[in-house]
């Protein structure tokens, strides 16, 4: 009989995508085209620090038929480093946490929140060992290849070192520990695969293969070596740098099962580990706190209506209507929204927003007007969201909120800049530090910015690298990628 293991393979589970941010070069549509391309039952994303891309990663991979497996590459502060060579401080080692549960994955979400906000601050963010004791249910733990805490223990010639730190980590993992090895061709890994063999057969503790994949093939392999570079400030010259190999790239299940011929067990494991992870993130609707009057929850519909009707009266009291209106005609027009607003169940969401911009004002903190369709609302209009009739303007509220469209209402806010903390401080102190999260938006490396940056580091005289920038059309309000920049442009594809 077939050992199904064995038909499967190999499983990817030590990935980093372009949200390895500024380290990473595969996208999440990139890895599951190659993924389906292999015909791969499962994958795990480990991102170096962070779960920027869980979501849309555990998405597209489930709509592609792979089972995502959502972790992360996360630096550990085992309190028990050597000392640096020359007075350097050298990075932390690091570990790799797969959510195997729901409570692993709620687990490893506060593992890497602390690692952020309860680090001291300019220091890498990283986990102490009692985090990671305190977080372990539910994560599979392997060992982190070169850059972990065993590797870069053995390198350093500190065999009981790493005898100890994998002691302490399967104390805190027991059965969800692997040791894990990874064959690039680098020096270091071969100097320490058989000791880290020696030490898990040793213990007792299964050997895993991994494959930590940077990009897509070999030959991207210069193009993501010049983007170490611009991270790290340095040049393709440098010879003390940080420097992966053409082995960093994504391979089949049938390269890793050659590469790992002589350890099937450590195959074997991979495809172990992925049947014990049963658990994906998937989208939900938001979840808004309920608001309170008193530390008592109101009424939502019931409190929007009495405070809208209050505030269009004043109002009107101190504006006016508009020319070829009449009050009944805003009355109307209030009584409508409050109807579809209440329907929807968002009557909550326009008293949080009053609120928090109320204080904003009542503090001297400047507000926006209001922008976007957010100012078609006369309910917003009474409540001082906005201030801006929508009746005297001619705007829409169907282009804010329709029922024949449901959607979450967003309304565009500008506070401030200097004073923008102090507002998010309130929302924070007023519906609960862990009800609050801030948005955040990725920056990417426009086709001009990129040339400048990459003849940078490889060094090409500035004139030239300035006369193949400006032959790239420069359209801020719709950039232009550098692939459709050499397609229109014959000088730059001469170049």
């Amino acid at each position: 009989m077939t050992d199904p293991a064995r038909a499967v393979g190999f499983v990817h589970l030590h990935v980093h995508s372009s949200y390895s941010l500024l380290e990473g070069a595969l996208k999440i549509a990139q890895l599951a085209e190659l993924a389906k391309a292999d015909r791969q039952p499962a994958l795990a994303l480990t991102d170096t620090g962070n779960l920027f891309a869980a979501l849309e990663f555990s998405e597209k991979m489930a709509g592609a038929g792979i089972q995502p497996i959502v972790g992360c590459s996360l630096a550990v502060d085992f309190a028990d480093a050597p000392p640096a060579r020359n007075g350097a401080i050298a990075r932390l080692p690091r570990i790799v946490l797969l959510a195997a549960t729901e409570e692993g994955y709620r687990h490893l979400i506060a593992l890497i929140s602390k690692s952020h906000l309860d680090v001291p601050e300019g220091a890498e963010p990283h986990a102490s060992l009692d985090w990671l004791q305190a977080h372990a249910a539910g994560l599979i733990a392997l060992t982190g290849g070169p850059d972990g805490p065993l590797d870069r223990a053995l390198a350093g010639g500190h065999a009981e070192l790493a005898r100890a730190r994998l002691a302490r980590l399967a104390q805190i993992h027991g059965d969800r520990l692997y040791v894990e090895l990874q064959r690039h061709g680098l020096e270091s890994e071969k100097l320490v695969e058989p000791a880290l063999i020696e030490l898990a057969f040793g213990v007792g503790i299964p050997l895993v293969a991994t494959n930590e994949p940077y990009f897509a093939a070999r030959d991207d392999y210069e193009a993501h070596d010049a983007l170490l570079c611009i991270a790290e400030g340095r040049l393709v010259s440098d010879s003390d740098r940080r420097q992966l190999t053409p082995e960093h790239s994504f391979k089949t299940r049938a390269e890793m099962m050659e590469l790992f011929a002589d350890l099937p067990e450590a195959l074997a494991s991979s495809v172990e580990i992925a049947r014990r992870c049963s658990f994906r993130s998937q989208s939900r609707g938001p979840i808004l706190p309920r608001f309170s009057i008193g530390g008592k929850a109101a009424d939502e519909g019931a409190e929007l209506r009495r405070r809208a009707e209050e505030g269009l009266e004043k109002r009107i009291k101190d504006h006016g209507l508009t020319l070829g209106f009449s009050e009944e005609e805003y009355r109307e027009r209030l009584a409508f929204e409050l109807d579809v607003i209440t329907r929807m169940n968002y009557a909550g969401y326009f008293l949080i927003v009053a609120d928090f911009i109320k204080w904003a004002k009542a503090e001297g903190i400047p507000v926006g007007p209001g922008r976007g369709s957010g100012a078609g609302s006369l309910v917003a209009y009474a409540l001082t969201i906005t201030d801006l009739d929508p009746i005297r303007f001619g705007l829409l509220f169907e282009r804010f909120l329709n029922p024949e469209r449901v959607s979450m209402p967003d309304f565009d806010i500008d506070f401030c800049q200097d004073r923008r903390g102090e507002v998010i401080d309130y929302v924070q102190q007023r519906y609960g530090r862990d009800q609050v999260a801030q948005i955040i938006t990725f920056g990417t490396l426009q086709a001009r910015g990129v040339l400048r940056d990459v003849g940078r580091v490889l060094q090409m005289p500035y004139g030239q690298v300035d006369k193949v920038t400006k032959l790239v059309p420069q359209n801020p309000a719709a950039p232009v990628t550098l692939a459709a920049a050499i397609a229109s442009e014959p000088k730059l594809q001469a170049f």
